[in-house]
């Protein structure tokens, strides 16, 4: 990826929305040439959808939770089942498998306590091989993007 390319990257983060011609005017490049850099970044996988960001709260989903799980035992067929179970979960945004004492955290959201309490116990709880499940509700976000760092960045070269 050139400096061009970059330039993309940064204006689609911030505007997913933003038209082809002023995206060119952007980063200084006929629209052309622009779109074809776009859609050869779709076609890598470097941009792998476009979506909206909806506010939770606004739609309902009041309770932010992240929870941690651990595994009775962490065999590959357990694993897997872990994951595919969890992926069905709509309430579970992010799940990661994890080093140290946990096997995974899973950010979930839910439209209340209540419905967290039934999320954690009759779906999670249940899942086989689940033996520890820790819960931590957020009270306020204080931070939140989807945007990666491109440039500006301590670490890039």
């Amino acid at each position: 990826m050139d400096n061009y390319d970059l330039k993309i990257l940064e204006c689609l983060q911030e505007d997913a929305r933003i038209p082809n011609v002023s995206l060119a005017e952007a980063i200084h490049l006929s629209p052309a040439p622009c779109l074809r850099r776009v859609r050869e970044l779709e076609k890598q996988g470097v941009i792998r959808n476009y979506t909206a960001i909806l506010d939770p709260e606004k739609v309902g989903w009041n309770v932010s939770v992240f929870i941690e799980i651990r595994l009775e035992k962490q065999i590959l067929g357990y694993l897997k089942v872990f994951e595919e179970t969890v992926e069905q979960y709509p309430e579970v945004m992010e799940c990661y498998q994890m080093t140290g004492a946990s096997d995974y955290l899973l950010r979930v959201v839910a439209k209340n306590l209540r419905s967290l309490q039934t999320f954690i116990t009759e779906r999670l709880a249940t899942i086989p091989n689940v033996a520890n499940i820790n819960s931590s509700v957020a009270l306020k976000q204080v931070k939140y993007k989807t945007a990666l760092p491109i440039s500006g960045s301590t670490d890039t070269p």
